[in-house]
């Protein structure tokens, strides 16, 4: 099978590239870590508008009817700009677990939602703005119940809420894995485009570091497995009865293409790559936290094994 993104996809990736440039996505997501939450709100609205949480709602709720493809081009601009917030519960999960007037609200925005589903997603994230916190059941659960738990990613608050009814499987589940798998290829991406960027301005010794073999070698290995990582991502999207193993096995690829790329950038940055003023930080911490988030490399190994 050959898979292309048709031009009403292209058109989507590209809108909500130019929506996600130019609105400081860096600003709203230290803003969110601080615990305030207007500018990345703002964000939020704006993506209901271009309706990446309609995407999987049916049209018959005031959805678009959209298929895990669609989101998986939604995910990787959202991973790309590094935008907080419960995007994966709200867009990819929650529509498999609503009815009604809340599907209604999920697709006009108007609706955050969050999820937990342990063992592989313990904690609830945003839970202290959530107007909803579901476990996989679908059961409505109450909300924080003390403040957020630390995370390497600051914008990535979690809370923990009272015992909820887990399962690691179910198609609310798997779209959670590949929103996830999505977004790391977004980041990973961006971290190679950032470094690649650098590498031409960067000079050492009167040339541009990325002159240099060793850097070239090394930009060129992440080229590989971010290349390697999104046919197997698009692959899962159109997947049938393999769609578990395949979200699964996306997620493995994705995961390992994008912490390549994180230890790639740090690299190629050097020193500024360790300061916090820089954007770079943003991508490394959440790469770190999304490799392990609805499920690790090695949860996703064994059930592609399996």
């Amino acid at each position: 099978m050959r898979f292309l993104l048709s031009p009403e996809q292209r058109q989507f990736a590209a809108t909500l590239h130019e929506l996600l440039g130019g609105a400081d996505t860096a600003a709203a997501a230290r803003a969110w870590a601080a615990g305030e939450h207007a500018r990345g709100l703002k964000l939020w609205r704006g993506l209901a508008d271009v309706g990446v949480f309609a995407l999987l709602v049916p049209q018959d709720h005031g959805g678009l009817g959209a298929g895990p493809a669609d989101l998986v081009v939604a995910f990787e601009a959202l991973g790309y700009h590094a935008v907080p917030g419960p995007l994966v519960e709200s867009a990819a999960v929650a529509p498999a677990l609503l009815t009604g007037h809340r599907l209604t609200s999920l697709a006009e925005g108007d609706l955050v939602a969050t999820v937990v589903a342990p063992p592989e997603v313990p904690l609830a994230l945003d839970a202290d703005i959530a107007g909803l916190v579901l476990d996989l059941t679908g059961a409505h659960l109450t909300g924080a119940d003390a403040g957020p738990v630390r995370s390497i990613d600051p914008p990535r608050r979690l809370f923990r809420v009272p015992a909820a009814a887990g399962r690691s499987g179910g198609t609310a589940f798997d779209r959670g894995v590949l929103a996830v798998a999505a977004q790391l290829l977004g980041a990973g991406q961006w971290l190679l485009d950032s470094s690649v960027a650098y590498a031409k301005q960067r000079r050492q010794y009167g040339r541009a570091i990325g002159e240099y073999q060793a850097i070239k070698h090394l930009l060129a290995d992440v080229v590989t497995r971010l290349e390697l990582a999104r046919p197997l991502l698009y692959g899962a999207a159109v997947a049938g009865e393999t769609f578990a193993r395949d979200v699964s096995a996306a997620k493995v690829m994705a995961g390992d293409a994008a912490l390549l790329a994180a230890r790639t950038a740090l690299q190629v940055h050097g020193a500024i790559g360790y300061t916090a003023e820089h954007d770079l930080g943003l991508r490394l911490t959440k790469v770190r936290a999304l490799a392990g988030a609805w499920g690790t490399g090695s949860f996703h190994r064994a059930r592609v094994l399996r």
